[in-house]
């Protein structure tokens, strides 16, 4: 398999809807009430869940769609950028896919009962165990701030390469940014 020079429509499009859906999916969670012991799940709670089910059915299908059709990083990058460049675009696919399954962990560990935005009931991954809630509460909160830190290592270095370096790597993943055409 031959790795593109470019990302394609489908890889742009699941890059900026999972961007999107993140971006709605922070405020949520951290608007909702606190939670308490005997505390039943509200909306914030089901779109909350909901939200990051289909965060994390995204993620999945972008994971398998970059290994079936790989982009070669850009050339005229030094070896560490490149090096450093697919680093956290992985470490960013498996704490999004660590930090969703946590969240769904985490509500099944409390025996809720969720619907997927109120359409259907989902299913929960485990039955109610407090102790199990605990730590998995721990690692879900870990996930999301280790996620809020590796999306401000990639906005920052995207911002590096617009102003600072001014080499148009930014626009390989910009929407309606054509692939130059091959000679």
């Amino acid at each position: 398999m031959t790795a593109r020079l470019h990302y394609g429509t489908t890889a742009k499009a699941f890059h900026w809807l999972v961007v999107a859906l993140l971006l709605v999916q922070y405020p949520i969670g951290w608007l909702m009430p606190d939670i308490h012991k005997a505390m039943k799940p509200g909306a914030p709670m089901t779109f909350h869940v909901s939200f990051g089910l289909v965060i994390l059915l995204l993620i999945v299908v972008r994971m398998a769609w970059r290994l079936t059709h790989p982009v070669a990083p850009e050339s005229s990058l030094p070896g560490w950028q490149r090096l450093s460049s697919e680093a956290v675009h992985w470490a960013l696919y498996l704490v999004v896919l660590a930090t969703t399954l946590t969240g769904w962990l985490f509500a099944s560990y409390r025996g809720w009962s969720l619907s997927f935005f109120y359409l259907a009931p989902l299913p929960m991954l485990a039955s109610e165990n407090a102790a199990a809630l605990k730590a998995i509460d721990g690692w879900h909160q870990a996930m999301e701030w280790t996620l809020l830190a590796l999306v401000a290592i990639h906005v920052a270095s995207a911002l590096a390469h617009v102003f600072v370096y001014r080499d148009r790597i930014m626009q390989r993943m910009l929407p309606g940014q054509a692939a130059p055409r091959q000679q």
